[in-house]
């Protein structure tokens, strides 16, 4: 891993705090929570403002619309934007951080000029229909099935856990294509559009009362075989490709904001008397360790993807395992900080710790990263 900093890259870094301290007093209000089209607005605003800037999909490939950046580039843009209090991918996380990174690295050339403009451009927006209601985390015993017709595929079942759904114009789908052969084969990783007929959407309400997520129903839902990135049946190596993003180089920013969390969960402590708590001080200094391990984890995980063609390898698994968890336990430090106001729904600190209860289980769940550390970096044998 080689993250030395050039004379250039540190012109990059003047260059977009320059860009970002005339950029973010031009920002309209944040909406309301709950307004999901009016969010939507708003990320796709600020996605634009990116691209017109050139900062837009920053460390994709030159060939895919990106700007072809180094992995401490890529790292110095989530440094910069998360300390400046920018927005973050929002609504766009799946098409920017998912969807799009796995159609540059499996589309053909006309998947990739059709789809990855309009995401980097702020206007259009992906969602993910992986999960099914039966499945659990067992994402291979999918049974939302797709058989062709023709040119097209027809579509029936169902997806759930379908992030910002409601406000989506793509949805990445996994469907089978071959219920006789082996789960994991006979998969296929298809383009939805999710204005086509057959398709409904009904939000579900998390903890925090937010209706990020949704569930999808498919019925004979027609989608163009042209819209199928991969082979036929080589949908499970392709999701796995999507996956590697998922748990690799997703996350990175969110790292830099817990770091900031922490630094915040500090003052509060100086300022409410609990910094004299000896124990939640070793607390806050264990946490402290703990995130610059893991930022030095996400250099090592974007230096390897850089390397690799821009696909992360396995080594994501080790970091979703870890961040996860430490997520919960920042959140878990700020109820020590805040003490009874910890339980105020307006706090932010609140809303983002119920948020971070889902973090075990959204993007493959802890036992499976376990499983995948065991036997893909450890060598174990299989379980039975």
């Amino acid at each position: 891993m080689d993250l030395t900093r050039t004379p250039e890259e540190e012109e990059f870094r003047a260059g977009l705090r320059t860009w970002l301290a005339k950029a973010l007093p031009s920002l309209p209000p944040k909406p309301s929570p709950d307004d999901w089209p009016a969010r939507r607005a708003y990320d796709l605003g600020w996605q634009r403002m990116l691209y017109d800037a050139g900062y837009a999909g920053l460390h994709w490939p030159l060939d895919a619309g990106g700007r072809g950046a180094t992995p401490t580039q890529h790292l110095i843009f989530l440094e910069e934007t998360e300390k400046a209090g920018a927005p973050y991918v929002g609504a766009n996380f799946v098409g920017l951080l998912h969807a799009g990174p796995t159609i540059a690295a499996e589309g053909t050339p006309q998947q990739r000029a059709r789809w990855l403009p309009p995401v980097l451009r702020g206007e259009e927006v992906w969602c993910q229909g992986f999960s099914e209601p039966d499945a659990g985390s067992d994402l291979a015993a999918l049974r939302t099935r797709a058989w062709r017709d023709g040119d097209d595929y027809v579509v029936r079942g169902s997806k759930i856990w379908t992030s910002h759904a409601e406000v989506a114009d793509w949805c990445e789908l996994l469907v089978r294509t071959d219920p006789a052969a082996p789960k994991h084969r006979g998969i296929s990783w298809l383009a939805l559009r999710m204005d086509a007929p057959g398709v409904t959407v009904r939000p579900l309400r998390t903890l925090a009362g937010s209706t990020e997520f949704a569930e999808v129903f498919l019925d004979d839902v027609r989608i163009p075989v042209a819209q199928r990135v991969g082979a036929e049946n080589d949908g499970w190596r392709v999701t796995m490709v999507t996956l590697s993003f998922e748990r690799g180089t997703a996350f990175v920013g969110e790292v830099v904001a817990c770091r900031r969390v922490l630094g915040e969960l500090a003052r509060e402590a100086h300022r409410n008397g609990r910094w004299d708590d000896p124990v939640l001080r070793r607390h806050l200094g264990r946490l402290n360790a703990e995130f610059r391990a893991l930022w030095r984890l996400t250099q090592w995980n974007v230096s390897e993807a850089q390397s690799t063609g821009g696909v992360p390898g396995v080594g994501g698994s080790v970091f979703k395992l870890r961040y996860s968890h430490a997520r919960q336990e920042l959140y878990d430090a700020a109820a020590e900080v805040l003490g009874p106001d910890a339980a105020d729904l307006g706090r932010e600190w609140t809303l983002d710790r119920l948020s971070s209860l889902s973090y075990t289980i959204a993007a493959g769940t802890s036992q499976i990263q376990r499983n995948i550390v065991a036997e893909r970096i450890l060598g174990l044998p299989k379980g039975r």
